[in-house]
């Protein structure tokens, strides 16, 4: 049976389509969910896609993290549904609680939007297991909220229990805390990061790799082996 990856649309969201072809290509059925869906329609996991819902307005994901869909999600998510946050969904999955920190305006205040180096911290997780710790890749990023933060305990506590699943090489783009592009819970079913890996999935696209390809195609594994 093809695995279901549902992928959440709110008012403002600009990757969804995008992030349904990517898991096409991984060889999963793309699922639309809209952001008044008051169920997840029995997907086996879901992705939170980039954009500005709600236009940023308040908060960046502050608005989209009280929407009708939110409410199941929060709560499978907790009992282990495999759930991805990219960009404005990392946003999303701060506020809702289910990742910690927040993320703040970049710290040279203007948007930005560039192919990024990262380094493979976390390969352990339901979103990584097709990478290699210590593995470099490039992925697209684009942003102005994407300076991640979090008080020194809860970094800490990220670093000792390597719960960093991601982070950036050569250039910090925003001011992110200890250079961190993503971070896991601790069951390591939900992954939330700035960069954006839909767009790194096809080699005539994007950076011209395929480096975000395994994001789909590991959490693919995981539903079929589960």
């Amino acid at each position: 049976m093809t695995a279901r990856i549902g992928v959440v649309t709110f008012p403002g969201s600009l990757d969804d389509r995008d992030t349904q072809r990517a898991i096409r290509i991984a060889g999963a059925e793309p699922v639309a969910l809209w952001h008044k869906d008051k169920d997840l329609k029995q997907v086996d996991a879901v992705v939170l896609c980039g954009g500005f819902s709600y236009g940023d307005y308040l908060r960046a994901g502050a608005i989209a993290r009280f929407s009708p869909v939110m409410e199941p999600l929060i709560e499978q998510a907790k009992s282990g549904l495999p759930v991805l946050g990219i960009c404005n969904g990392f946003q999303i999955l701060t506020e809702a609680h289910l990742l910690p920190g927040t993320m703040l305006r970049n710290n040279h205040l203007h948007f930005i939007c560039r192919d990024q180096k990262l380094r493979v911290e976390n390969d352990r997780t339901a979103w990584t297991s097709d990478y290699s710790a210590g593995q470099e890749i490039h992925i697209p990023l684009k942003n102005i909220d994407g300076q991640y933060v979090a008080d020194e305990r809860t970094l800490d506590e990220l670093e000792a229990e390597g719960r960093v699943a991601f982070r950036y090489l050569d250039v910090n783009p925003n001011g992110s805390q200890r250079d961190i592009a993503g971070v896991t819970n601790a069951a390591g079913n939900v992954v939330g990061l700035m960069p954006h890996p839909e767009h790194a999935v096809e080699s005539l696209i994007g950076t011209g790799r395929t480096d975000g390809l395994p994001f789909f195609t590991s959490i693919l594994k995981k539903l079929v082996n589960a």
